[in-house]
């Protein structure tokens, strides 16, 4: 590592002749000049090669892909020229991978859609042209950031872009686009900024969009874009920056939600707005259409469809009034919620409830794999109604999750209560089925076998599941809709589900229980067990010593959750015992500047190596976690706290 010195000079061609051992080679902020020698391509397992701010010039090796270890390569900031080499797609480890601001021309070679391991692309600040190729859009591993900004880019923004479920920051402001906001953008969910300004953009901001509730800037800014401005920005509660100004939106705009503080939107030049809070000096809207007589054809039309209503309201009546006489139907409803499925379709859809089909055990019951009559996979959680509390578990979770809504909740899909075969009582809930299993799944796999993929979450991933949860905590403890703080108090790895993008989804409600502000003795009412609060590590310890449940609780569990997240470890493991504890020995770990060699989860340490930027991160992440952690209630930071710091380390 040489870099952030003035030694100045030109590129040495003698860098052929160093170790063909060599893995990091840094040379950036050392003013060096000249051009990239060809032999470099001779030190095959260098896995990091940077070489920012500098003076460097000619065009990058068309050999560089020959080195094929490399997961990090950054030369932006220079004035390196020519085109981007299409060898670069031989580099299928990068992870990191940036030519910013340079003076590249010609496209984007198609061959780097072999990348599939970028976490980051920066090809921004270039004299780059043509179509984005649909290959960079279906980089899937995107979850940082993707910048073309300030190029030449020209055609329709691919919809390919709708796969980039993983990616937080899309950046393709002052280029040239055309067509319309592609509908599938709305698929990428975990976008936090959005920059289009400056292209040739027209048409609506599509409907889809509105899935992206964790935005934070959304800039469409000097487009031809038109139509109304859509309500559901008024929803994107983290929105910092709206910016729709020159184009041709009309009608009113939307001033409830977060729209209400005027300092956040900017509509400027579009002259056929009115309407939104005082602030924005619009003139008020007026609703007077003309009246337009209806031709004899729509005339029909209407009076068929009326007719058709009418016999089909006619028709759900009678059906009503026969169930009711013919008597009860074989579905009962349990906690307000209607149930759908008998008995007999959920021991179809496991296969006889097999062992074949269980995916999981818990404190009160078994969890199978079902596939339902309509080929709709779900996950069936069968309650053992013999074990002392196994009854009220399922009432907890009925009551806990019938009015529940949000993308980081496990959803419920229905319930049933009646009888077995054997005439035994029987109670079960049906989930939506998660196809990545659960955290613990992942931050401990079983041994796979030859053929199986290791599984492991790259850093981003950890990060961005540590802040599902805490938007799903966040939810539950401050934004319920029925005003009632709930408090999960069984937070663990086991209980956080993975979907197919890994996105994090908080589930079992067993031993929830409601905080009644007004009516304190119906504290944990809907719980299972009034002795049980929690698993041993992850329960707060005031818990033991007979305290009522909080909200601190949860987030004492959650930090535990969040050192085991980056660590590796439980907080049950052999090593903790005698005084020594996960945030103990975490918390000695940053005092002493041990971060990585100490506590670090073993796998992450290629990744922190080669992108030194996420040690900081990292320590963020930590000390966070310590704090969650504290065996003082009152020392523990706010759910929402955490979430807002968590937030901060990926923008």
């Amino acid at each position: 590592m040489i870099g952030d010195n003035n030694f100045g000079g030109s590129f040495p061609e003698s860098i052929a002749n160093l170790s063909t051992s060599m893995k990091y080679l840094n040379m950036s902020g050392t003013r060096i000049s000249g051009s990239i020698p060809h032999g470099i391509h001779n030190l095959v397992n260098l896995q990091m090669f940077e070489a920012t701010h500098n003076h460097l010039s000619g065009t990058i090796p068309s050999d560089i892909g020959d080195i094929q270890a490399l997961e990090s390569l950054d030369l932006s900031h220079n004035s390196i020229s020519g085109s981007v080499p299409s060898s670069i797609g031989n580099l299928t480890r990068l992870i990191y991978l940036s030519l910013a601001a340079n003076r590249l021309q010609e496209g984007i070679p198609v061959s780097i859609g072999n990348c599939q391991n970028l976490i980051a692309l920066d090809l921004s600040d270039n004299n780059l042209s043509g179509a984005i190729p649909e290959q960079v859009m279906g980089i899937a591993s995107l979850a940082r950031a993707l910048n073309l900004s300030h190029n030449r880019f020209s055609g329709a923004l691919s919809a390919e872009v709708g796969n980039l479920k993983n990616l937080g920051t899309l950046d393709l402001s002052h280029n040239m686009l055309s067509g319309t906001i592609p509908s599938s953008l709305g698929s990428c969910i975990r976008l936090e900024l959005v920059n289009l300004q400056r292209n040739l953009l027209r048409g609506v901001i599509p409907s889809s969009l509105s899935s992206l509730r964790g935005m934070e800037r959304f800039d469409v800014s000097t487009n031809n874009l038109s139509g109304k401005i859509p309500e559901f920005f008024q929803d994107m509660k983290y929105l910092e920056l709206l910016n729709l100004s020159y184009n041709n939106f009309e009608g009113e705009v939307p001033q409830g939600g977060v729209l209400k503080n005027g300092s956040i939107i900017s509509i400027k030049g579009n002259g056929r707005l009115c309407g939104g809070i005082a602030g924005l000096q619009l003139p008020p809207c007026r609703f007077s259409y003309p009246k337009k007589k209806l031709s004899l054809k729509w005339k029909i039309i209407i009076s068929v469809i009326s007719v058709l209503l009418f016999l089909t309201f006619m028709d759900s009546c009678l059906f009503i009034f026969w169930i009711k006489k013919r008597g009860k139907p074989d579905t009962v409803s349990a906690g307000d919620v209607e149930m759908q499925l008998s008995y007999q379709k959920l021991f179809r859809a496991t296969d006889g409830f097999s062992t074949s089909a269980l995916i999981g055990l818990g404190s009160f019951g078994s969890v199978y794999k079902g596939v339902l009559e309509n080929g709709s996979i779900v996950a069936v959680k069968v309650f053992n109604l013999q074990r002392r509390g196994g009854s009220k578990s399922f009432m907890a979770e009925c009551l806990a999750l019938k009015n529940i809504r949000h993308r980081n909740l496990v959803r419920i899909i229905t319930v049933c209560s009646g009888a077995d075969h054997q005439g035994n009582d029987f109670k079960a809930l049906i989930y939506e089925f998660m196809s990545n299993g659960s955290l613990e799944d992942w931050l401990h796999p079983v041994e796979s076998t030859v053929d199986e993929t290791p599984r492991c979450l790259h850093f981003h991933q950890r990060l961005n599941i540590a802040i599902d949860i805490a938007c799903a905590l966040d939810y539950l403890h401050h934004e319920y809709e029925c005003g009632t703080p709930i408090v999960h108090c069984d937070l663990k790895p086991n209980n956080i589900l993975l979907d197919e993008e890994k996105i994090g989804h908080v589930a079992d409600f067993g031993l929830a229980r409601f905080l009644s502000v007004n009516n304190p003795s119906a504290r944990g009412e809907i719980s299972s067990s009034i002795g049980i609060k929690g698993t041993i590590g992850y329960a707060p310890p005031e818990y033991g010593m007979g305290n009522e449940v909080s909200t601190q609780g949860d987030v004492y569990s959650y930090g535990i959750l969040l050192l085991e997240l980056f660590t590796g470890r439980r907080p049950t493991d052999e090593i903790f015992g005698d005084g020594l504890r996960l945030q103990t020995l975490v918390k000695n770990a940053l005092s002493q500047h041990q971060l990585l060699t100490e506590v670090v989860d073993p796998t992450l340490l290629n990744e922190l190596l080669i992108d030194q930027t996420l040690e900081g991160t990292l320590i963020s992440v930590l000390d966070t976690g310590v704090a969650c952690s504290s065996d003082v209630p009152q020392e523990r930071p706010g759910i929402n706290q955490v979430l807002a710091s968590l937030k901060k380390l990926v923008t």
